[in-house]
């Protein structure tokens, strides 16, 4: 099955405080349109699906496997699974995040 979606017709959900996204999802994988203010910080986690995080804008310190590199409009970051990375908004960000296989936890 095939879907058009608009993003502005997604709902937006706060997944952390200054994380905001809106999720697109099939049964093998998710996208996560993702605003990130600031100053936000996601904290050090791994999780079992593989991400890969395309940054639109703005500057973004991503910590992957204990290195850690600033990150800015067109860097793709690819996170294995179960590898521990983290993140630090030095301005505000939008990024767009894959994750294979899905995300039920943001469903």
């Amino acid at each position: 099955m095939h879907e058009f979606l608009n993003l502005d017709g997604l709902p937006e959900k706060e997944i952390l405080p200054g994380f905001t996204a809106r999720f697109i999802h099939t049964d093998t994988l998710t996208i996560g349109h993702v605003r990130i203010a600031r100053g936000s910080t996601l904290p050090e986690h791994s999780h079992i699906q593989e991400q890969i995080t395309n940054v639109v804008s703005g500057e973004l310190q991503m910590t992957v496997g204990g290195e850690t590199q600033t990150c800015g409009p067109g860097t793709a970051v690819v996170i294995p699974s179960n590898t521990p990375h983290s993140a630090l908004a030095l301005s505000d960000c939008y990024v767009i995040d894959v994750f294979q296989p899905a995300r039920a936890d943001y469903k």
